[in-house]
């Protein structure tokens, strides 16, 4: 009876245990995506038998390529801003400069004769030292003077002015001043190819120009603009200190003339 009883209650036990075994074993990471690592990785994504970085997934690699790009893009547009606001500036400088010649144009300079300063132009530092000659210019003409045949040269010179052909302009004011280098006419001259140089962006020419007028014609009418444009031309060039003591020498020298108030306004600007 007690063997019956004891063989029964085994047979009652081993029926869960064999119902289980049938149950099927289903790997949870098997088509799924489950959020633990795989078998044989450690939780910081390095295999746990090498110590081996994991594999960067497409997608990462897509990230760090677009975070670079734009990056790159950030740098380009602020080179490109930086460049856009040098060439405004230079645009202004060229349209501040053209409008100045255009004033002088419309003032009715081209006609205007020799007027003699006596408010101290002697006292120019620049007009104590003789004129140099400029290099590969031909020697004076000794030709009689002609007040109607110089005016005729000058003015067809300056009508080149009014329609910008400054190349020609140039060549035009050169030759009347090698030729008429006493006229009436010579100092308005080489105070205009000094501003045809200035328009043609000859910088190092303009200077040497404006600086003739008050060496070969120091009592003239237009040193004072003259030294002024002289001032802007070392400003241009660099040269602060000497563009201060120029723009200080026609304030203190023509303290009535427009080139002192336009001095007075460059000087508040400059360091």
């Amino acid at each position: 009876m007690r063997t019956c009883r004891r063989a029964l209650t085994v047979l009652a036990l081993s029926l869960p245990l064999a119902a289980w075994a049938e149950i099927p074993v289903v790997d949870n990471n098997a088509g799924y995506g489950s959020s633990y690592p795989p078998a044989g990785y450690g939780t910081s994504g390095t295999s746990a038998g090498t110590g081996a970085a994991a594999p960067v997934s497409a997608q990462g690699m897509l990230f760090n390529q677009l975070q670079q790009m734009q990056d790159e893009i950030a740098q380009l547009r602020g080179t490109l801003e930086e460049q856009q606001n040098e060439i405004q500036r230079l645009k202004q400088e060229s349209l501040e400069r053209y409008q100045d010649l255009d004033r002088r144009l419309s003032g009715g300079a081209a006609g205007a004769a020799v007027n003699q300063n006596s408010s101290g132009a002697g006292a120019i530092n620049a007009s104590t030292a003789p004129a140099a000659p400029v290099a590969g210019q031909a020697p004076a003409s000794n030709e009689p003077a002609d007040p109607a045949k110089e005016k005729l040269f000058y003015e067809a010179a300056f009508d080149l002015i009014k329609v910008k052909d400054f190349d020609k302009a140039n060549q035009a004011f050169a030759a009347f001043l090698r030729k008429y280098p006493n006229s009436q006419y010579a100092g308005n001259a080489q105070y205009w190819l000094g501003e045809v140089n200035l328009a043609q962006g000859d910088l190092q020419g303009a200077g040497q120009a404006f600086a003739r007028v008050s060496q070969a014609y120091p009592e003239h009418a237009k040193v004072p603009d003259s030294l002024f444009k002289l001032a802007d031309v070392e400003q241009r060039l660099g040269n602060s200190g000497k563009a201060k003591g120029i723009l200080q020498q026609v304030i203190a020298q023509y303290p009535g003339s427009s080139a002192a108030q336009l001095a007075q306004r460059d000087l508040q600007r400059l360091p």
